[in-house]
């Protein structure tokens, strides 16, 4: 094929905005802003020095660290705020229409105020109002505010969690006289205040978190990006993986991987990194729906690979309070290796089902270009070994920044100007909208959860639901995050699991860690779960395929997703508790096997086609190895494992 033929492939720039503004609310950006421009990138410039200036922990007249929580989150949130409404339309339709309209600035230095009223009242909200009551006009305030945020997430997020967002107020008002979840009620005067002036609700751990270290690592993906390190992680998967049986399919999980864990949006990365790896996949004779699928299923899956997992791995180190943000990078290795394990596998058995080899030589990255390049890692490098040595993420985030800026200068076609600079600061706060927002909308459902004490009522059902049954409470709150992340952003998604359904699978034994990995990693497959499984849908758009056909093929490659959290809890272990080394190898090479057998039937090859039969034991083989229970089950599952690898061996010798 011609290098013409190639390029005419791949996307433009402006087919990617489409692609992912058709399947990423969070990216639905007005494209002219008009006279308005300046505006905005002055706000949003504003926003992310901030952020810069509070990381530094004080050095004679910079930084002196964050402010007190309710200050730091009243200037995050409302600046937020005050950005999505200048940039996200009222309606999708709206985005190719120039300018802002006159509502929609007057909506955002209305929210503006609203949070910036907090800064002016400071005193009084946390001292005097104690004391003497909350005045009208801070209810005013605090309705403004509220109001605002709903429909502020409700353009940069979607619609699902802005009702479940309403559904928590109005339950937190008159859910008096609900049987069984009933409780003493509120007033909106005092719902009001709760939600809005206290550090438990809208300005709880979420919005905490995301105005410190989340908006700070979002900041650092810019700055790779800009670095040229993003195009380093394709060149070097290309290199590792390309020339072997399916080699675009692997190289193409293996970037998305690496550029998953910084960007956090399967979305966003299934169009960036998809644009580039589905044209080469379909070249070399994959199936559409499979490249989209393989494509969405990696890119997901980047939001459990550790060194930064995305912006809910910063809550849940903060929501578990046995472990640091450094433990949960090194805990979450064996996870994350077990599902691109079996996301390789899964690619490799396509590929030999179908005889796709390898790129050829000529077309791969030189081995001495990626060498020279590997400076390139230097920054994911300093992060994780600042983070592992104790240093504080935001501290770290901010050494990354500093380290990425110094690495773009090695090359002149990545050096940095004014302009590059101004708009990568901008690019940070525009990045991280979604999840401010997101962030905040949680805290509401979450302050109405521990308000009313209705969380311990919905881990009570769940646990007398499921009787003893720890599968079934498994079950069931599998379900429920499945559900919820249909509709909510990974990110809320887990705030709102962690404490409502982790409660229940803590209360029945499972250790804290694996009830919370347990929630994050099923809140974080909804995106390639059919029927809605938006990952896979962006995937297809670019690939030109079926878009349920692509989500059923990344629901097959993605098994591992479905499977390693069941066994964690059984065997938590993995997730390094109580665990000793011989016990942790035993259990990888098991589940290794295992997902080997689990991802050759979902694929429907492993040395050969299946016989029906071969096809039920082999599921089965591989389930006993996931699941060790002893080692007349794990003896059992090895040996039907061996036997119709050996039978289907011979019988493809005999059709040869």
């Amino acid at each position: 094929m011609t290098d013409a033929k190639k390029q005419e492939e791949l996307l433009s720039e402006e087919e990617k905005q489409e692609v992912i503004s058709k399947y990423d609310k969070e990216s639905s950006f007005r494209q002219d802003t008009g006279k308005w421009a300046w505006v905005i990138t002055f706000i949003a410039v504003s926003l992310t020095v901030f952020h810069l200036y509070r990381s530094f922990p004080g050095i004679g007249p910079i930084g002196g660290g964050p402010l007190v929580s309710l200050m730091q989150g009243a200037v995050h949130l409302g600046t937020a705020m005050g950005l999505i409404f200048l940039l996200y339309p009222f309606r999708r339709s709206g985005q190719k229409k120039r300018g802002v309209p006159w509502y929609d600035v007057i909506l955002a230095f209305a929210s503006m105020a609203s949070c910036y009223y907090i800064l002016f009242r400071y005193d009084w909200i946390t001292g005097g109002a104690r004391i003497l009551g909350f005045t009208t006009i801070d209810i005013v305030f605090a309705t403004i505010g509220i109001v605002l945020l709903l429909e502020a997430t409700r353009r940069a997020v979607g619609i699902p969690i802005v009702v479940i967002g309403t559904l928590a107020i109005l339950y937190g008002m008159f859910g008096t006289n609900i049987p069984y979840f009933g409780h003493g009620g509120f007033d909106w005067s005092g719902l009001s205040r709760r939600l809005f002036y206290s550090s438990d609700a809208i300005f709880g751990t979420p919005i905490q978190i995301s105005s410190t270290y989340i908006y700070l690592f979002l900041f650092f993906g810019v700055m790779l990006t800009k670095t040229g390190v993003g195009q380093y992680f394709n060149d070097l998967a290309f290199g590792l993986t390309g020339r072997f049986t399916g080699g675009t399919a692997k190289a193409a999980v293996a970037a998305s991987a690496m550029q998953g864990t910084i960007t956090g949006s399967s979305v966003a990365n299934t169009v960036a990194s998809g644009s580039f790896t589905i044209p080469m996949m379909k070249r070399a004779k994959f199936r559409p729906e499979f490249a989209a699928a393989a494509e969405a299923s990696a890119s997901t899956g980047g939001q459990i690979m550790p060194p930064i997992m995305g912006a809910a791995a910063f809550i849940m180190a903060e929501y578990v309070s046995t472990v640091s943000y450094s433990d949960i990078i090194i805990i979450g290795i064996i996870p994350a290796s077990l599902y691109f394990a079996g996301v390789f596998m899964g690619t490799h058995f396509e590929a030999k089902r179908f005889g796709i080899t390898g790129l050829p030589k000529e077309e791969l990255p030189s081995k001495s270009g990626l060498l020279k390049g590997s400076y390139l890692l230097l920054p994911l490098i300093v992060i994780v070994t600042m983070l592992v040595n104790g240093f504080t993420p935001m501290y770290a985030a901010l050494t990354g920044i500093g380290t990425a800026f110094v690495v773009g200068y090695v090359r002149r076609e990545t050096r940095m100007g004014p302009r590059d600079i101004l708009d990568a600061l901008e690019q940070g706060a525009k990045i991280a909208l979604p999840v401010i927002a997101a962030c905040a909308t949680a805290g509401i459902i979450v302050g109405t959860v521990v308000f009313t004490g209705l969380g311990g009522r919905i881990a009570g059902g769940l646990l007398a639901l499921a009787g003893d049954n720890l599968f079934l409470l498994m079950f069931f709150t599998m379900i429920a995050c499945i559900l919820l992340g249909m509709g909510l952003p990974t990110t809320a998604n887990y705030v709102v699991t962690a404490s409502m359904a982790a409660p229940a699978l803590i209360d029945f034994g499972v250790p804290e860690i694996a009830a919370h990995f347990f929630v994050f990693y099923f809140g974080i497959v909804a995106d390639i779960t059919p029927p809605v499984c938006l990952a896979a849908y962006a995937g297809a758009g670019i690939a030109k395929a079926n878009p349920m056909r692509a989500g059923v093929t990344a629901f097959k490659l993605a098994i591992a997703a479905f499977i390693i959290p069941y066994a964690f809890v059984y065997n938590p272990q993995l997730l390094l508790v109580d665990a000793d080394a011989v016990t942790v190898a035993y259990l990888i090479v098991t589940a290794m096997i295992g997902m080997a057998a689990v991802s050759a039937t979902m694929m429907g090859y492993f040395f050969n086609t299946f016989k029906w039969y071969e096809r039920i034991l082999l599921f089965a083989a591989g389930i006993m190895l996931i699941y060790p229970e002893n080692f007349l089950i794990e003896g059992s599952g090895l040996g039907l494992f061996i036997l119709i690898a050996v039978v289907q061996t011979l019988r493809k010798r005999k059709q040869q």
